[in-house]
């Protein structure tokens, strides 16, 4: 009797822990083929002629799969990492190892879709199943108390009912052991060079070390607790930083490299014993992640198509370039706007209150096309998710039919402004420009 071989294709799903499809695999098959394609098409060019995917996420990206390689290996396996088109790669290395199934985690944003039908449609001409799973929600989909195309659009009353109705489900361990068929090359990591890239510059500015992988992010994950844990009786307790409340997690969220159900039952287990309020805000956000990819699920490219703005004339064209101009470079003018765009711009991350109030002073007072600043976070973002990235910006821009098309963005004085910001600048605003009045965001 012939062994059975599945193929695991690891795309956004970067763990070995709580990972169903390499669990399923193992269980179902004699031997796994782990494998990691770097498509070409994340590492082109975008329309403004900057890198889709920039150097400080592409490296995160490729610490990232050196992980899983190097957790894979400890189990006994190997990753096969090239570098590609997956929709010709797959069926190559299926047809080249007698491969039976193809696993992989289903995505929601319609790139990556796109890339997942061409996949299926390689391999159906070999006569080979593409089997999609869910693996990237809290909330797993069939444990919804609605059908996807009942799903309310305001999130409020999503939270509501799912919370009320629904339960995550527990975390999956890692398998013990993985068998692998002899693998002749598994190929080598590619170099920010050679994806076409510039070497990533660390800014000594920045207070996190973000690495990727796995590894990485458990200790990260245990890093948020052990900052954010409340002893009843301890004098010698240490006090956290004003940075200590943020996890921080989202860059390896992105990347899978742990998964929103691990996140959320280390938050329950620390519940009764870590800063409360904090506690909650991390949960919330896991929700919030669950919500905009069940949004992307509902209703497809419509959740974000890009209407006309209420209200307000548009700018001609070449003010709008000269406006996102300053916005992209952090020379408003406005020193907070300024010191979230230079540490976005340095070290691929601002935290969430930054990207609200750089969004709105965008859309809302530059009225420039917001698919522009969605578009240069995309590049810029270590921690860039499809749904999430674009759900947000679509929000703020209020391009969506939900009810809560809008944050709310928490108004700050003027003495409470972040002056003193290592990341501020002296710089004036551009004196051609006729800024509105900005009270309102500052």
């Amino acid at each position: 009797m012939s062994e059975k071989t599945i193929l695991v294709w690891f795309r956004n799903d970067l763990r070995v822990r709580d990972n169903e499809i390499l669990l399923e695999a193992v269980r179902k098959a004699d031997k796994i083929l782990p494998v990691y394609c770097f498509d070409p098409y994340y590492f082109q060019k975008n329309p403004s002629g900057n890198a889709k995917t920039g150097s400080l996420r592409a490296r995160f990206l490729i610490e990232s799969v050196a992980d899983l390689r190097a957790n894979l290996r400890k189990l006994g396996a190997d990753l096969i990492i090239q570098t590609g088109n997956p929709a010709e790669i797959l069926p190559g290395l299926a047809e080249q190892y007698d491969v039976n199934e193809v696993y992989h985690h289903r995505e929601v944003a319609h790139e990556e879709t796109d890339i997942s039908e061409q996949v299926e449609a390689s391999l159906w001409k070999i006569k080979l199943n593409l089997k999609h799973f869910i693996g990237h929600t809290l909330y797993h989909k069939e444990d919804l108390p609605f059908p996807i195309k009942d799903i309310p659009d305001s999130f409020a009353v999503f939270k509501k009912k799912v919370e009320r109705d629904s339960d995550v489900r527990p975390c999956l361990g890692a398998p013990e052991l993985i068998s692998t068929p002899q693998i002749t090359d598994s190929g080598e990591l590619p170099t920010l060079r050679s994806l076409g890239l510039d070497e990533a510059v660390d800014d000594p500015r920045s207070d996190t070390a973000f690495i990727g992988g796995e590894t990485a992010a458990l200790n990260q994950l245990e890093q948020f607790f052990l900052n954010n844990y409340q002893p009843n009786s301890n004098k010698n307790a240490r006090h956290p930083s004003a940075t200590d409340h943020l996890s921080k997690l989202s860059p390896w969220i992105a990347l899978g490299c742990i998964s929103l159900r691990q996140v959320y039952w280390e938050a329950v287990k620390h519940q009764h014993s870590a800063n409360t309020q904090q506690i909650n805000l991390l949960t919330l956000n896991l929700l919030w992640r669950d919500y905009f990819r069940f949004m992307f699920k509902k209703h497809g490219q419509k959740f974000i198509s890009n209407k006309i703005s209420k209200g307000g004339i548009p700018l001609d064209a070449d003010s709008h370039d000269e406006l996102f101009e300053s916005w992209k470079n952090g020379k408003t003018g406005f020193p907070l706007i300024d010191a979230f765009m230079h540490e976005l711009n340095a070290t691929g991350y601002i935290n969430n209150y930054g990207r609200q109030v750089v969004a709105s002073f965008l859309v809302n007072d530059l009225k420039v096309d917001w698919t522009k600043g969605a578009a240069y976070f995309e590049e810029k973002l270590i921690d860039y998710s499809p749904a999430s990235n674009w759900g947000n910006w679509a929000f703020i821009a209020g391009v969506n039919d939900a009810r809560e098309s809008r944050y709310t963005i928490a108004v700050k004085s003027a003495n409470e402004l972040e002056t003193k910001s290592s990341f501020i600048d002296t710089w004036l605003p551009l004196k051609d420009i006729d800024y509105e009045d900005l009270s309102e965001v500052l």
